[in-house]
């Protein structure tokens, strides 16, 4: 992007361009939003992401999700927890790349039993994946499980304070968890991965779908 894109990109991003009136009344309302959204979760347990990258389940009973709403970060527009440790099973292949102290990461896939990661590939700087997975026994398990919800957000820019965000995907980090979600992973590392959730996907919480082609419903 040149300058001036990126800074219309930046300020649309933060919801405080020309087009919003009341920037503190857009972000409480996203609030009420995403209340609304962990409100959906909240008290189950199975997790369940379906589509052409993904086939995850995961347990969130008894953790908590957090509500970011542009206190702590901005931009923000996400909702995060720490699901339980050993409960994540299935495959993911992540469409964007894992970026790691400058260093980019591609086509990362993913195999999990059991919490663990127990396959991990990637078509560019797969050496470098599994060095990091291996740096300690944490940075084997998840640490987070977090969806985004900021729409203005269109675009993948290689920043993780934008990109986590990305309105209809969802990502998990490997490693350390957030103990106020209640997480109990521990690991020098936390590194987020996106997967892109806006075409033929779903999420279901105990058997029910909640979240359909990268919008809750």
């Amino acid at each position: 992007m040149s300058v001036v894109e990126y800074t219309d990109f930046a300020f649309s991003a933060c919801h405080v361009d020309e087009n919003t009136s009341n920037p503190v009344a857009l972000w409480e309302n996203i609030r009420r939003q995403q209340f609304g959204m962990i409100e959906s979760i909240k008290g189950h347990d199975e997790v369940k992401l379906k589509g052409p990258n993904v086939e995850l389940s995961l347990s969130v009973k008894g953790r908590k999700f957090n509500n970011s709403y542009g206190l702590h970060n901005m931009p923000d527009g996400e909702i995060y927890t720490g699901q339980v440790e050993d409960s994540v099973n299935g495959w993911v292949k992540f469409t964007y790349p894992a970026i790691y102290q400058g260093q980019a990461v591609e086509g990362v896939e993913l195999q999990f039993e059991n919490g663990r990661v127990v396959s991990a590939k990637a078509q560019v700087g797969e050496q470098l994946l599994l060095a990091m997975i291996g740096s300690d026994e944490g940075s084997h398990y998840l640490g987070e499980f977090a969806i985004g919800t900021n729409y203005e957000i269109n675009r993948f820019t290689r920043n993780i304070l934008f990109d986590e965000k990305l309105g209809g995907t969802f990502h998990i980090a490997l490693g350390a968890g957030y103990p106020e979600t209640g997480s109990r992973n521990t690991s020098t590392i936390h590194w987020d991965m996106i997967c892109d959730m806006r075409k033929d996907s779903e999420m279901s919480v105990d058997g029910t779908i909640i979240y359909r082609d990268g919008k809750f419903i």
